[in-house]
C-alpha cells in the first residue's frame, strides 16, 4: 500500500486562517483529516486541493464615469479561469452605460461558469 500523501492547506473561510491537514486518496479525490475549527474547513480543505475556487473582485471603466466601477462574482468561480473573468468584466464595462445600480449585472454567465460579475456600488 502506498504512503498516505498529506497536504497542509490553510483555510480562508473565515479570518482565523486554520491549518488544515487534507489527505489526497486517489487523482482528483481528497478527504478531510484535522485541523479545521469549523465545518465550512472540513468541505474547504479537500476542494482546494481538487478544485480550488475563488470570488473575484476587479474594477472596471464605464464610459462617463470619473471614478472605476468596483465588481465581483456573484459565486466562486474555478481558479483556472479567473483571469478570463476579468478581461470579460473589463471589456463589458466598456459597452455599460451608467446609471448603475449595486447589484446590477455586468457580465451575465461569465465564461460559461453560471456565474454572474455584479456591481458593487452605484454608480452615474
Amino acid at each position: 500500500m502506498a504512503d498516505k500523501q498529506l497536504r497542509e492547506v490553510t483555510c480562508t473561510c473565515c479570518p482565523t486562517g486554520c491549518t488544515l491537514v487534507v489527505e489526497l486518496v486517489a487523482p482528483g479525490e481528497a478527504v478531510y483529516v484535522s485541523g479545521a475549527g469549523c465545518a465550512r474547513g472540513k468541505s474547504y480543505g479537500p476542494a482546494e486541493l481538487t478544485h480550488p475556487e475563488r470570488v473575484v473582485t476587479t474594477t472596471v471603466c464605464v464610459p462617463g464615469v470619473a471614478e472605476p466601477l468596483s465588481v465581483r462574482t456573484s459565486a466562486p468561480v474555478p481558479k483556472g479561469v479567473m483571469a478570463y473573468v476579468v478581461a470579460a468584466a473589463k471589456a463589458a464595462g466598456e459597452g455599460c452605460s451608467a446609471p448603475i445600480a449595486l447589484g446590477d449585472v455586468i457580465v451575465a454567465n461569465v465564461c460559461d461558469t453560471g456565474v454572474d460579475v455584479i456591481a458593487t456600488r452605484a454608480v452615474g
